[in-house]
This record gives C-alpha cells, sequence and structure tokens, in this order.
C-alpha cells in the first residue's frame, strides 16, 4: 500500500464526515463559528475519524451513521485541543496562532464546550447506547489523563509507569473509543470488537511515544509548533524520565532542574543529554513495539484493504516526522 493509501481508501467516507463537521459547526452565536471553524480548518491528519472510518469499513460497515460517529470523534478531539492550549498556554498549533492566542482563553474553553455539547447531540442522533456508554466514559478517562498530566507538571520523580498512564489517558483513550465505537456500531463480535479497540489502544500509545520523540528530534517548521514545548511548561516525557534514569549523574541533575524550573534556556544541553542516554532510541523502540502490538491484534479481523490500510497506519505513526 502507498503512503497515505489509507486515506484514500475512505476518502468518499472523509468528504461526507467534512460535510457533516461544517453542518454541525453551525451556531446563532457567530464567534462560535468563527472559532470552530478556525481549529477545524486548521486541518491536522484526522486520524480519529479516520480511525472509525477504517474499523467500521474493516466490518461492513459503511454508511451516514458510521460517517456521523467520524464526526462526533472528531468534535470531541477538537474540544480537547481547545482546552489543551489554554491549559498549556500554548500560542502555536499546526503552524499558527492557536485560538486562545488569537481570542483569548475564555472564548476558547467556551466554544470547547460547545463542541463537546455538540458531539453528544450528534451521538444522540445514533441512537446507540452501547456507542454512547464507550465515548462518555472515553470522555471522564481523557479529562482524568489531563489532570493527572496537571499534577505531575515539573514533578521530576514522576515514573514511567505514571508517565504511561498519563498518555494512555490523554492520548490514546481517544484512538481507543474511535476504533472500538465504530466496532460496536458495526455490530462486531467480542473478539471482533475487543480486536479493534486494543489496536486503538496501542496504536494512540505509539502515536504519542513519537509525539514526545519528536519534541527532539523535530523542528518547529515541519511540526508546526514549537519544539520544547513540553519542557518548558516543566512535563516529565518519556524522554526526560529514562535521561533522569539511565543517564549520567550530570544529564539527570540537568534533566532534572529543568523539568523542576520549566523553560527552555537549556533546551541544546537539554537535547544533546537526552540524546547521548539513550532516551530517545529507548522511546523510538517503545514506539515501535506498541505498534506492532497494533498490528498484531488485527489478526482476528477477515483480509480486507481497510485492515491493511490500519497496518500501514500503524507503520506510518512510528514513521512519521510531523
Amino acid at each position: 500500500m502507498q503512503p497515505q493509501a489509507f486515506y484514500q481508501i475512505v476518502a468518499e467516507d472523509f468528504a461526507a464526515v467534512d460535510s457533516i463537521i461544517k453542518q454541525q459547526l453551525s451556531s446563532r452565536i457567530p464567534l462560535v463559528e468563527k472559532i470552530g471553524d478556525y481549529i477545524i480548518s486548521a486541518g491536522g491528519k484526522r486520524l480519529r475519524p479516520l480511525l472509525v472510518l477504517l474499523a467500521g469499513n474493516a466490518l461492513g460497515k459503511k454508511d451516514d451513521d458510521l460517517r456521523l460517529l467520524a464526526g462526533v470523534i472528531e468534535f470531541l478531539h477538537t474540544s480537547t485541543l481547545l482546552h489543551d492550549d489554554v491549559v498549556d498556554k500554548s500560542d502555536l498549533r499546526r503552524g499558527r496562532s492557536t485560538a486562545n492566542a488569537k481570542w483569548g482563553n475564555a472564548p476558547s474553553v467556551l466554544v470547547g464546550d460547545f463542541l463537546y455539547a455538540r458531539s453528544f447531540e450528534m451521538m444522540v442522533r445514533l441512537g446507540s447506547l452501547p456507542v454512547m456508554e464507550i465515548i462518555s466514559q472515553a470522555t471522564r478517562v481523557i479529562a482524568e489523563g489531563e489532570v493527572l498530566q496537571l499534577t505531575k507538571v515539573r514533578d521530576a520523580s514522576t515514573t514511567e509507569a505514571t508517565y504511561m498512564e498519563v498518555i494512555r489517558g490523554k492520548t490514546a483513550m481517544l484512538f481507543e473509543a474511535s476504533t472500538h465505537s465504530a466496532a460496536v456500531l458495526a455490530g462486531a463480535s467480542t473478539e471482533h470488537a475487543e480486536a479493534l479497540r486494543t489496536y486503538g489502544d496501542n496504536l494512540g500509545i505509539a502515536f504519542q511515544l513519537v509525539d514526545d520523540l519528536l519534541d527532539y528530534r523535530g523542528d518547529a517548521e515541519t511540526l508546526g509548533k514549537n519544539v520544547g514545548d513540553d519542557l518548558a511548561e516543566g512535563k516529565p516525557t518519556l524522554p526526560l524520565i529514562v535521561t533522569m534514569r539511565d543517564g549520567t549523574p550530570e544529564q539527570a541533575a540537568l534533566v532534572r532542574k529543568a523539568i523542576q524550573k520549566g523553560g527552555i534556556e537549556d533546551l541544546a544541553a537539554i537535547s544533546a543529554a537526552v540524546e547521548a542516554s539513550g532516551a530517545l532510541d529507548y522511546t523510538a523502540k517503545l514506539a515501535q513495539d506498541y505498534a506492532q502490538r497494533a498490528i498484531n491484534c488485527l489478526q482476528p479481523l477477515p483480509a480486507s484493504g481497510y485492515r491493511d490500510a490500519m497496518i500501514e497506519l500503524a507503520n506510518f505513526a512510528v514513521a512519521r516526522t510531523t
């Protein structure tokens, strides 16, 4: 399968999802539409609605309900982005100013709330209590993951286990909910639903590990965000945790001090320490392991171009540079 073919195989569905998103952004309050349209139109990979479409199609589900579910997931994700940027005080996302940088924190939070509410209105239209249960639980877990991460800011004693708990909640949970809800909507067997649920979980972990890796191996122009953002906020991501654990005493002390005070004054020295300690290679290897776990989860599914696309997507998640 050619690169990005995992989008092409559901291109018709994707176009329909875009239309649904535009329709559901409508509001009698102009600022709601303006901010909602701004962040949605920023683009991005749209991986989560893609997962809904691929998972559903892999089980023979190809209809308006599946497309509506993909729209629900994208609205949920977008609402978390609006809230995250306020919490993180971010001023750059996907290569342009964040909504909070343009309009302020209060409008960004409130429009994030609007998108949350709209996603649940859309979900009600699906008329599936099992899907509602999956997504409402996922929403709670995502919020808990974000709060857990917040409690660990500038905490240099954060362990790898705690870090994994954070990313499983704040990132992997919505990947998992995307594939799991699509499977349930498609009337999947217990085996197939579990296969797709665990695929989403493992893929989400791999994706976040690479995100944290790119904070040191990427550059702002290709990433569309500020390199070193997590360090500036004092977030102990895995490359930093492993450097403190496995690096020299000097490397560990440098990273510990940076986490505790925040800021990127020592970014060059820390990037060198993280690389020299083997922490980036460790993180990359772990991401590859989770991507392979995701691929292995797909074995029970019937062979199809959609299953192949999900395999290709897992490989892309760890090979990407943005």
